[in-house]
């Protein structure tokens, strides 16, 4: 049997950067190939410059590397869409359906295409949102991942390619810095906080929304990935779910840490998205087919973010 030989796609970014060291404990150091735009600034293993929307790169890699399951983890997120919306979609959707199609000719064994609660809009319930609602996203980002959902399920049904997907909510982690999404606030407040600054919130003190930490967003990306095929009845996303908060509970929770932190409420365009985007998720189809449980609550994940920045800040 041929051994697995795994590409990253978007390795540079923030799941990239921390999914990397796991893939390559599972598959073997040079059996994963990184790939992003720019090499990283540290060795971190095989990696290749690749730009995504480039079918005939990809193509190459894929073949040189005789590469037999992708991690395709490059996109423009939610706020950082929204200055250049057709910029955004136009290279969203290029590097998808260039992995799609060379996942099919190539007979890759797997995909996994990363999906966002950025799907939901008005319509859908905001507690415990299902997974089957209605899909009707307020931003770009959002707009180009219902499409991307739905190439996923075609490719499954028309070509029988093992896609897999989970709808993450806002990631949270010390690995990498925010990269211009709209529950970032969640990450920067904590490299403000240990640094000693104020930190100015660009959402209301009371917007509440699904979060997860970063352990538990890679534990269900890689239980998914190695869930049996018959046990994956959802192929466009799977809803899921790790906690949820609003930034005074979060500023509170860290507050028990650094009580001198101060935060200033200036609401900008991402509370416009925040507010239509759910409060919480039902994860429960992704309970019952793989088995998911979060092990992070907001205690826990506030500890580990303070704990793991405060080494990362202290002076040499």
């Amino acid at each position: 049997m041929q051994r697995d030989t795994v590409l990253i796609i978007g390795a540079n970014g923030q799941i990239g950067t921390a999914l990397l060291p796991l893939l390559q404990e599972q598959f073997g150091h040079d059996n994963v190939i990184a790939s992003d735009l720019r090499k990283p600034t540290h060795n971190t293993g095989p990696f290749d410059v690749l730009d995504a929307t480039d079918p005939d790169a990809l193509a190459d890699l894929v073949r040189r590397h005789k590469i037999t399951q992708i991690y395709h983890l490059a996109a423009v997120l939610s706020a950082k869409g929204e200055s250049d919306p057709l910029w955004a979609w136009d290279l969203n959707m290029k590097a998808l359906l260039n992995v799609l199609e060379v996942s099919r000719v190539q007979r890759l064994r797997k995909v996994f295409v990363p999906s966002s609660i950025a799907v939901f809009g008005d319509g859908a319930p905001r507690n415990s949102t299902p997974q089957n609602s209605v899909l009707n996203p307020s931003t770009v980002y959002g707009i180009s991942k219902v499409a991307a959902e739905n190439w996923l399920a075609y490719y499954h049904k028309r070509y029988g390619l093992d896609v897999r997907s989970l709808r993450y909510p806002g990631v949270i982690s010390y690995q990498s810095m925010p990269g211009g999404g709209t529950t970032d606030y969640a990450v920067s407040i904590f490299h403000e906080a240990v640094q000693g600054h104020a930190f100015d919130c660009f959402l209301a003190e009371d917007t509440r929304l699904p979060m997860i930490y970063m352990d538990d967003a890679l534990r269900a990306t890689l239980e998914l990935m190695n869930a049996p095929a018959e046990r994956i009845s959802v192929r466009t996303s799977y809803n899921l779910a790790g906690m949820s908060f609003t930034p005074a509970e979060l500023t509170a929770a860290i507050q028990r840490y650094i009580p001198e932190l101060v935060v200033n409420y200036k609401p900008d365009f991402r509370q416009a998205i925040a507010e239509s985007w759910p409060m919480s998720i039902d994860d429960s189809a992704a309970r019952q087919d793989w088995g998911w449980k979060p092990a992070f609550d907001l205690a826990r994940l506030t500890e580990e973010m303070i704990n793991h920045l405060s080494a990362m800040y202290q002076p040499a």
